[in-house]
C-alpha cells in the first residue's frame, strides 16, 4: 500500500508541474495604427453605471459593447454598412469617432472591415487570449466599449496590410455631410 501511495503521489504532483508550466506562445504583433496613440488626457473617458449603458444600448449593442460579444456574421448591420457611403463611424455607445469610410474595405468575412482608424485616439487594442488563442481586441478608449479584433498580415491589398473586424452594431454611421470634424 504505501508504494502505491507513493506512486499516486509523485503521479499527482507531476501532473501538477507539468500543468502549470508556463506554454510557449509566439509573440503577439500588435497591429500599429498610423497615427500616434492617445494619452489618458486626450481621451476624455466615457463612464457610466451598467444600468445607464442597459438604458443607452438596444441588447444587442449592450452584449457587444459592455460584454464583448460577437454580433451574427452577414446580420443586417453588415448588409446595412455595405450600403453605406461616404461618412465616418462612431462608436455607438459614446459617439467618438473611429473609422472612416474612406478606410473601408469588403473582406467578404461577413462584418464591417477598415484598413485603419479615422482616429487613432478614440481606438485602442489589447491581447486577448479568449476562446483559446491569442488575438487583438479593438476598443473604444473613450468608452471601454468592445468593438470587435484587428489582424494583420492576411494579405488584403490595403495600405497597412491590417483588417479591423469590426461589429457593425458597434458603430453609428455619420453621413459625410454630417460628419465631425477630425481635430
Amino acid at each position: 500500500m504505501n508504494r502505491i501511495h507513493t506512486r499516486l503521489v509523485l503521479g499527482l504532483t507531476l501532473a501538477v508541474l507539468v500543468g502549470c508550466a508556463p506554454k510557449e506562445t509566439p509573440p503577439l504583433a500588435m497591429p500599429t495604427p498610423s497615427h500616434p496613440p492617445a494619452t489618458p488626457a486626450e481621451t476624455n473617458t466615457v463612464t457610466k453605471t451598467d444600468a445607464e449603458w442597459r438604458k443607452l444600448l438596444t441588447p444587442e449593442q449592450y452584449h457587444v459593447l459592455r460584454e464583448a460579444g460577437t454580433e451574427r456574421a452577414h446580420g443586417k448591420a453588415y448588409e446595412e454598412f455595405k450600403a453605406q457611403g461616404a461618412g465616418t463611424y462612431v462608436c455607438g455607445g459614446c459617439g467618438a469617432e473611429l473609422f472612416s469610410s474612406a478606410h473601408k474595405f469588403d473582406s467578404h468575412c461577413g462584418w464591417p472591415s477598415f484598413y485603419d482608424p479615422a482616429n487613432a485616439k478614440n481606438v485602442r487594442t489589447r491581447e486577448d487570449r479568449s476562446f483559446g488563442g491569442v488575438r487583438v481586441e479593438v476598443l473604444c478608449a473613450k468608452c471601454n466599449g468592445h468593438l470587435g479584433h484587428v489582424f494583420k498580415g492576411e494579405g488584403f491589398a490595403t495600405p497597412t496590410d491590417q483588417r479591423y473586424c469590426i461589429n457593425g452594431v458597434a458603430l453609428k454611421f455619420v453621413p459625410k455631410s454630417a460628419a465631425p470634424r477630425t481635430p
